[in-house]
């Protein structure tokens, strides 16, 4: 049985928790969380003891640890479980700046311990038969791929001041997920943003909606378009077109028939929180990083990965502030 140590015990770390609820091999033995109350709630659900942030770092008892807390606390919780000698799920991002990024990872190399990186979205059974297809060459050489990312609905600012911007803090996720379909080198990247959303959140120097052009090294096209809020739910779509045909992975709706009548046809709504769209894909991925823990598995996604998602995202956010094309220069 691996002896997991949950570090945060907000609404991610909640998910975490049900996710490993659900595994024969793992269980959530110590957490904690700032919040006591939430420690409280989320200890009787699992059956796990409450114990000091630290003591679970360096406990024996402890196997890994699964790190949930706010993003500026990332790189040092890392840098502490990985001189202890533990394995590392981390939550993305690791931090907001690339140079304290890679500092941490020097660190966890130098230690020689796995960190996987939270990009759930690559363990999405959709998006993962999506990526099988491009591999066999079911439509040949990519030409172009669309990615729409929308929320139903803006967070509260406290959330926007401590995001990191949209770039940093939802496109990320496409961001990497362009790398992980696309699979080969990017040249450079433009975006536009704006607060059209909410006037608040410009306020606070953030912008509600977002479009990124990446060109890759191929000639390839990537367009990534990302809102705060769609009114008709959790809006998430990715099509791929080749040189041979398009593959699609569409939108996931409520478990409701489709009605068809002599007033129309009326489809259910689309599911309305990520929690919800990504069930499947938040198991999975905690089931692979169990399998790293037991088996010496290796890591589906690393902590480069997250590096290489943070270029981009900061790419973008120059970009929006005026930069223009960006040229990248890096790896897949």
């Amino acid at each position: 049985m691996i002896r997991l140590g949950l570090l945060g015990c907000g609404r991610i770390g909640q998910v975490h928790a049900r996710a490993v609820g659900g595994l024969r091999d793992a269980q959530i033995a110590a957490l904690s969380d700032a919040h006591r109350p939430a420690a409280e709630a989320l200890a009787k659900e699992a059956g796990a003891e409450i114990r000091d942030t630290n003591a679970i770092v360096t406990a024996s008892d402890i196997d890994a640890l699964v790190i949930c807390t706010p993003t500026d606390t990332h790189a040092d919780l890392i840098e502490a479980g990985a001189r202890a000698g533990k394995p590392i799920f981390c939550e993305k991002p690791i931090d907001l700046d690339v140079a304290r990024v890679e500092a941490c990872l020097e660190t966890v190399e130098s230690a020689g311990v796995p960190l996987m990186i939270g990009f759930q979205r690559r363990f999405d059974p959709q998006f993962r038969a999506l990526k099988a297809a491009l591999a066999a060459g079911e439509i040949g050489k990519i030409e172009q791929i669309a990615i729409t990312s929308r929320d139903p609905a803006p967070p509260p600012a406290e959330y926007i001041t401590r995001s990191g911007g949209i770039f940093r803090d939802c496109t990320i996720h496409d961001f990497d997920m362009a790398r992980f379909l696309l699979g080969a080198p990017l040249r450079r990247l433009t975006a536009t943003s704006a607060a059209l959303v909410d006037p608040e959140i410009g306020r606070l120097g953030d912008a509600d909606t977002a479009t990124t052009l990446i060109e890759a090294e191929s000639g390839a096209q990537i367009v990534i378009t990302n809102s705060r809020r769609a009114t008709y739910g959790y809006d998430q779509r990715v099509e791929v077109l080749g040189e041979t045909g398009m593959l699609q992975v569409g939108n996931f709706h409520e478990p409701r028939p489709i009605r068809a009548a002599a007033d129309g046809v009326t489809q259910p709504p689309l599911l309305n929180f990520f929690m919800d769209r990504y069930a499947a894909a938040y198991a999975a991925e905690m089931a692979a990083f169990v399998d790293v823990v037991a088996s010496g598995a290796p890591v589906p996604v690393g902590g480069d990965d997250g590096r290489q998602a943070l270029i981009l995202a900061d790419a973008a956010t120059r970009s929006a502030a005026g930069a223009g094309w960006v040229t990248l220069g890096g790896p897949a």
